[in-house]
């Protein structure tokens, strides 16, 4: 028999309030005690271990301790990057994880001359494990409809950090076909913050949800965090999705009317809950007749909030409208920034035709990306010049 933990999307760093911040490295905690608890013999991460290329340094330091208890007892980690943690230039804080013996980078391929990549396979004992990174707003997926890999081995798992069609609803973002993909017996996927399997013939497809909700709607949606538990017996799979609840989820949907009475309105609906410890999620929805939102105290009820002894308070005003100047608009889920702005340039590429338009994404990446704490200006420089040359593949003359 041989059990794995299969973690994804953790977006270490990626909270801006402390206490969930805490809430995202502590759940990440879990899971690593858990699959040593498990007696796991590897763990998978496809993707989103850090929220950015380039993480804090106390993310960094948190982040090594727990590598540390795997390596300490012989727990390999096989991991790829994704989207958040993906760097045009190829150097992340990843190579360093795996410089110090932490974890494999399984990503390793090989362009052939007719376009096609070739997955070349790293080996845990029998079993075969491929990988391919993700990319920003979905510049991998016509590179995943040309991978391949001949080897035919007693197991197989393909780690992606992408989206299959079978998830994407009505949400408008690139997609492949699960079936465009190499045949595997089991795919570690990444990428959808969803909590999803399904199965083909012999074939698992799994998103085991992120490791911590990773923002507001997610945190209604999702709860809490979770990893996916596997076994192969005798070349057959058997998995578990474990959640790992920290904290609970209060969520309080209110239509208002007015923004002068709201502030009292939406105390005496708090007031109805027990909000000690919890996280406190509420999200106002309406047309305002008088006042603004401008008008709401929210100092008065984050106090109240306080005096109610919650966790964390969180709030989304994004539904709320003035009459006389609302207008329609198509709903846009905040959750799906990087899905509205692949939109947004498929629009501008259309009306401005042109082989530059195909690095707009990355240079909208590399152009936000920010300078690390004690990172000297020049060093700062530097490293994003070398971003943008790997993106536009400019020479050495800039």
């Amino acid at each position: 028999m041989v059990k794995f933990a299969h973690l994804a999307d953790c977006h270490l760093g990626g909270w801006r309030q402390e206490e969930l911040q805490k809430l995202n490295f502590q759940s990440f905690q879990k899971i690593i005690e858990r699959g040593i608890q498990e007696k796991i013999d590897f763990m998978l991460i496809s993707g989103d271990l850090f929220d950015s290329a380039y993480p804090p340094i106390e993310i960094l330091k948190d982040s090594f301790a727990e590598f540390k208890k795997l390596h300490d007892v012989k727990i390999p980690v096989y991991l790829i990057a994704g989207s958040h943690d993906f760097s045009a230039s190829g150097k992340t804080f990843l190579d360093v994880l795996e410089k110090a013996g932490f974890c494999k980078n399984v990503e390793n391929w090989e362009l052939e001359e007719d376009g096609r990549i070739r997955l070349k396979p790293y080996m845990h004992g029998d079993i075969a494990i491929y990988g391919y990174p993700g990319r920003k707003s979905g510049m991998e997926i016509e590179d995943l409809k040309k991978v391949y890999f001949n080897e035919v081995n007693s197991f197989t798992i393909l780690m992606v950090h992408t989206t299959i069609k079978d998830v994407v609803g009505t949400i408008p973002m690139e997609s492949i076909e699960k079936q465009k993909l190499p045949l595997a017996d089991y795919y570690a996927m990444g990428h959808i913050h969803q909590r999803y399997e399904t199965h083909e013939a012999n074939s698992h497809y799994v998103y085991p949800g992120p490791t911590f909700p990773n923002n507001f709607q997610e945190l209604v949606d999702l709860n809490y965090g979770s990893f996916q538990l596997g076994e192969i017996i005798d070349g057959n799979l058997k998995t578990q999705n474990i959640q790992i609840p920290l904290k609970e989820v209060t969520y309080i949907l209110l239509e208002i009317d007015d923004g002068l009475t709201a502030t009292q309105k939406i105390i005496s609906e708090l007031d109805k809950f027990n909000l000690k410890d919890k996280i406190v999620l509420l999200r106002l929805k309406g047309i305002l007749t008088q006042g603004k939102t401008g008008d709401i105290h929210f100092n008065e009820i984050e106090e109240f909030i306080r005096k109610k002894e919650a966790y964390v308070f969180l709030r989304n005003i994004s539904s709320v409208q003035i009459k006389d100047i609302c207008f329609e608009t198509a709903y846009l889920p905040t959750e799906d920034v990087e899905n509205i702005e692949l939109r947004i340039m498929g629009e501008y590429s259309q009306k401005n035709p042109g082989d530059f338009t195909k690095y707009l994404p990355q240079l909208m990446t590399s152009l936000s990306m920010e300078k690390n704490e004690d990172e000297k200006s020049f060093v700062f420089e530097d490293r994003l010049l070398s971003e943008l040359k790997n993106i536009l593949k400019l020479s050495e003359v800039i």
